[in-house]
């Protein structure tokens, strides 16, 4: 407890810093789920996908100086366009591939799900045994995938009492609940987030009403990605590294923070993530970094014992009935 207390404000900036990515990340799986029901496992290589984007723009750009403040800025806004779009687009064509046929032929929810685990396990071992070793020469394809130059020059920017927020992190803060909130005013404004809303509410009566069911699907699959390769980019300026599997891990705690937000309610990701951030974090500075991942673990198994609908998942179901 006395780790806790001393560590208390590096281990909720690092919280909010990691659940930022994670929240980013679950928007694609709570989408997914709102639309069709289909938990989407390989949504965390779209995730990958991202990174190995942002590896390649770095190289194209050839940075040759440590960035900050503006310059440091305009380059992540790049990598997140980049990656943004190369994640949306691989989602948009899974969704082509892997899951409308299976709509098409009014398949089980269990045959997309084997589907989904599928199209995972195929994407990962695609760019582990051909693209990562064509496209970057490494030999094994098993190691970390660095930057070829680091280009963050990380520096204090926000003081916080004795501790000082480094600009990597505020810029990720900042930057991913810049893009929820984004999100969510596309959501709830705009003519394609309705048709998103009416679709998940009730897709029987979507259709009667001439909303075009592939084209939400399409466009859901898009966005979620695209929100995927945001958190990529936010990731590799953090971390600056990326690997095949990268997202194995990411994706099951993205996971944990939709459920634990409550799966198929937007703000509930950004809650989600940002809990699940801190409380391993917290956990972390308790009993130790070894136990990070069994505490964000028993997160989820709490909450699928004691509140499975998630904190604002009832609000949902309400809204459903």
């Amino acid at each position: 407890m006395h780790n806790f207390i001393d560590e208390f404000w590096p281990s909720t900036v690092d919280g909010l810093a990691t659940g930022s990515i994670y929240a980013l990340i679950a928007l694609g799986y709570t989408m997914v789920y709102g639309v069709l029901r289909l938990i989407n496992f390989a949504h965390s290589e779209i995730f990958m996908i991202g990174t190995m984007a942002v590896i390649g723009t770095l190289n194209v750009l050839g940075t040759t100086t440590l960035l900050s403040g503006v310059g440091l800025i305009g380059v992540v806004l790049i990598l997140c366009i980049v990656a943004a779009v190369a994640s949306g687009g691989s989602a948009m064509l899974l969704e082509l591939v892997a899951y409308r046929p299976l709509r098409r032929r009014g398949a089980s929810r269990l045959a997309a799900l084997i589907s989904a685990i599928g199209a995972s396990i195929f994407l990962q071992q695609l760019f582990a045994r051909l693209v990562i070793p064509k496209a970057f020469n490494l030999p094994n394809e098993k190691g970390a995938l660095p930057v070829s130059k680091h280009f963050v020059q990380r520096s204090d920017w926000v003081s916080i009492g004795n501790f000082i927020v480094s600009n990597d992190k505020l810029i990720l803060i900042l930057g991913a609940v810049l893009m929820m909130v984004v999100l969510d005013l596309f959501v709830n404004r705009t003519r394609l987030g309705r048709g998103i809303r009416a679709t998940a509410q009730d897709p029987e009566t979507a259709v009667l009403m001439g909303i075009n069911i592939d084209r939400i699907v399409m466009a859901t699959f898009a966005i979620g990605g695209a929100m995927a390769g945001v958190a990529a980019a936010l990731y590799m300026l953090r971390f600056e590294e990326t690997a095949y599997d990268v997202g194995f891990l990411l994706g099951i705690k993205a996971f944990t923070a939709a459920v634990l937000g409550g799966i198929g309610n937007l703000r509930g990701a950004l809650v989600g993530g940002l809990a699940l951030g801190l409380v391993e974090m917290y956990g972390s500075s308790i009993f130790g970094s070894q136990w990070q991942n069994v505490v964000a673990f028993s997160v989820l198994i709490l909450v699928l014992m004691f509140r499975p609908t998630g904190i604002l998942g009832e609000s949902l179901q309400k809204a459903r009935a």
